[in-house]
């Protein structure tokens, strides 16, 4: 599992690397433009269950930190969809790799659950 640390606080979020590798690349992109965009998952079960979210803003610090030394393969469809999540007024949720379909009314029943 990697981690994605935010904040001068350096708040802590568990990620597969696969997933952490396509947030990365959809939020790099976000922060490039200086656009910040609200970032949410939700937490399994065995974590305590619920949702969170942070404000991603581009003047804040950000460390992805992988597990592994590979760099996983990029699902384009998958990186296109978190991409357009995360230009809505919902902002990026993290959705499995195989829900292509997800739309922003989706964010109702929450994000998936992937840490």
């Amino acid at each position: 599992m990697g981690k994605l640390y935010y904040g001068a606080a350096r708040f802590e979020v568990e990620f597969d690397d696969r997933v952490l590798a396509h947030l990365q690349l959809v939020m790099t992109g976000k922060l490039r433009r200086s656009e910040a965009f609200l970032l949410s998952w939700a937490t399994s079960s065995d974590r305590g269950s619920g949702r969170s979210m942070i404000w991603i803003h581009p003047t804040t610090d950000l460390h992805f930190q992988f597990a592994g030394n590979g760099r996983p393969s990029v699902n384009r469809e998958w990186l296109e969809r978190l991409a357009v999540l995360a230009n809505t007024a919902t902002g990026l949720y993290v959705t499995p790799e195989g829900d292509l379909h997800a739309t922003e009314a989706d964010t109702d029943s929450g994000p998936a659950k992937l840490n």
